[in-house]
């Protein structure tokens, strides 16, 4: 937290000169700027649970594909099945 205690007999254009100057040091918004987008990871569970869930989709699309049905309409509809 940075804290700035008016001088006596400071303009307030210095106050916030000062300010800001200390705030670019302290890297505050350095941080805050590389934090903003940041993107969790996945957890175990929701990797596995991915996983499996290409794997469902793998085994029908090779499944139509011997079959002779697979195109992309199909693809889709596979896809809400398993969603659902």
């Amino acid at each position: 937290m940075i804290e700035i205690k008016r001088k006596d007999r400071e303009s307030s254009e210095s106050l916030i000169r000062r300010f800001s100057r200390r705030v670019q040091q302290s890297g505050v918004l350095v941080q805050a700027r590389k934090s903003r987008f940041r993107i969790a990871s996945k957890t175990k569970r929701q990797m596995r649970e991915g996983a499996m869930y290409n794997q469902k989709v793998k085994k029908i699309v090779n499944k139509l594909k011997k079959m002779g049905k697979f195109d992309d309409e199909n693809f889709r509809n596979v896809k809400k099945k398993l969603i659902k």
